[in-house]
């Protein structure tokens, strides 16, 4: 069981010491269900391994605060450790602790100036077909209906607005397979790829300016496919590409992009996520600004949920502790300093003190 009145540092780690990497997420999900379901201003449902507690208290407006339960694959950094300031582990950054914080708010925040709905779900870390929040958005869109939502995701304590989108694309080159001991007879496909290769080393990724914040775009391999056997001319090779993209282009805008970049070669999109505008003129991101970031904003440099959030008309932005350069390393960790000021920060925010 959780404690939900512990110290939301040791209930990080607690979060943590719970092996959750994507697709098998369902021990953290009974957890957090069984911990908020005896909660009585909380209604819980859920959908799969995603947990959903609203409160319904007939305020003006409804928040919805959102957090993925899944990690990367563990990399012998579980179970959690202390050292001083920092508290060691798969996920504490990304995203374990941000979920603490919002199941304190579940617990300690029974009387919020907002009505509040909290959204805990799995198969965030992989590819995007697979995301809970996309499954819940199909199977119960109500349940993320809101005036305004807060993505928990790693920001080092600063609001970011927005994301980038994301697309993968598979660059392919083909030959003529021969024997290797006849090579003249045969065309490499895998030599060709080295064209790919040097478009890529050239191309230079632009940092647009959207709604007042500078993004920065990126094009690279992420892997090479190709070969037959060791005594075989390859006939094919597959360069898949990762283009991370700023919210001033669409996925068709992106996708003629790269077919541009890679004229001349066979490409194919073999996964797309839509980035997410800022969004911080919407009077709710603003106020939230204000009140929890100081007034200080920045761009989220990579893919999040708050796409989600926006292609259901819900204006959202990204806060939460941990570092977001330490996401998925066997290193990473979260400051307990951060985790703490996430909760005093949000809780003032929820119960109108700031």
């Amino acid at each position: 069981m959780l404690d939900l009145t512990s110290d939301v540092a040791d209930l990080t780690a607690d979060l943590v010491d719970i092996r959750s990497e994507s697709g098998d997420e369902k021990a953290l999900a009974d957890a957090v269900e069984s911990a908020l379901s005896p909660l009585p201003h909380l209604t819980v449902t859920r959908d799969g391994d995603a947990v959903v507690a609203r409160t319904a208290l007939g305020r003006e407006r409804r928040i919805v605060i959102a957090g993925h339960l899944d990690t990367v694959p563990i990399v012998d950094n579980v179970p959690s450790r202390v050292d001083g300031d920092r508290l060691y582990g798969c996920g504490t950054t990304d995203m374990k602790a941000g979920v603490a914080v919002q199941l304190k708010l579940a617990a300690l925040v029974s009387e919020p100036v907002h009505d509040v709905t909290y959204v805990f779900y799995d198969n965030e870390e992989v590819d995007a077909s697979r995301n809970g929040l996309l499954r819940l958005s199909r199977n119960d869109p109500a349940s993320l209906h809101g005036d305004f939502a807060i993505l928990m995701e790693p920001t080092d304590g600063v609001i970011e607005g927005g994301c980038q989108g994301t697309m993968r694309v598979d660059v392919k080159t083909t030959g003529k397979r021969a024997h290797s001991a006849r090579s003249w007879m045969g065309e490499n496909a895998i030599h060709k790829a080295g064209e790919i290769l040097d478009v890529l080393r050239a191309y230079t990724p632009r940092q647009p300016e959207v709604e007042g914040l500078t993004f920065r775009e990126g094009l690279n391999a992420v892997s090479v496919e190709g070969g037959v056997a060791g005594n075989v001319i390859p006939d094919e090779c597959v360069v898949r590409v990762n283009y991370r993209y700023a919210p001033d282009l669409s996925p068709a805008d992106a996708e003629a992009h790269l077919r541009e970049v890679f004229t001349g070669f066979e490409v194919a999109v073999t996964d797309s996520a839509a980035p997410a505008r800022p969004g911080l003129d919407d009077p709710s991101a603003a106020a939230f600004v204000t009140a929890v970031g100081e007034g200080r904003a920045r761009a989220k440099f990579g893919w999040t949920d708050v796409s989600r959030f926006s292609e259901l008309g819900v204006p959202a932005v990204n806060y939460g502790p941990g570092d977001p350069m330490l996401a998925h390393t066997r290193d990473e960790y979260a400051k307990i300093s951060q985790i703490r000021e996430a909760e005093e920060r949000m809780v003032g925010w929820l119960t109108g003190r700031r």
